[in-house]
């Protein structure tokens, strides 16, 4: 298997913020629209999709911005068959930071997810939109 048969392309970039209201006023003054707002209760955040053509942004209020270049938290890479992607990549000894495929209510029908680290500590989550 190659993992290259799953990948689709970049599904968003995920940044996290201390003021999500801001940080939607900033992005949209240089082009960017609103997609999706929702709260993700579990992690007891506000989280906003906003995109400008095919560039997708995750904001999400955790307050744990880093006020620093680096600040973007994660690269999702849009895929399909999330759960024998997995299967695959954890098979190869990389493993899930959260130990399994997640999944979260965002957008018509939800998402399904998992991330693992890069060699520098970057996180790259591989993300399914259900359909």
């Amino acid at each position: 298997m190659d993992i290259r048969d799953h990948i689709t392309g970049v599904q968003h970039i995920g940044l996290p913020t201390d003021d999500i209201d801001r940080s939607m006023a900033f992005y949209s003054s240089i082009g960017f629209s609103p997609i999706y707002e929702t709260v993700n209760e579990a992690a007891d955040e506000r989280v906003a999709f906003m995109s400008l053509g095919n560039l997708v942004m995750e904001i999400y209020e955790n307050r744990h911005a880093t006020h620093r270049t680096g600040a973007i938290d994660h690269v999702a890479l849009d895929v399909h068959d999330i759960d024998t992607l997995f299967t695959h990549v954890t098979a190869l000894g990389y493993n899930a930071i959260e130990g399994h495929v997640c999944s979260l209510p965002f957008g018509e029908k939800g998402v399904k997810f998992f991330t693992i680290q890069g060699p520098d500590g970057e996180k790259i989550e591989f993300c399914e939109r259900l359909r």
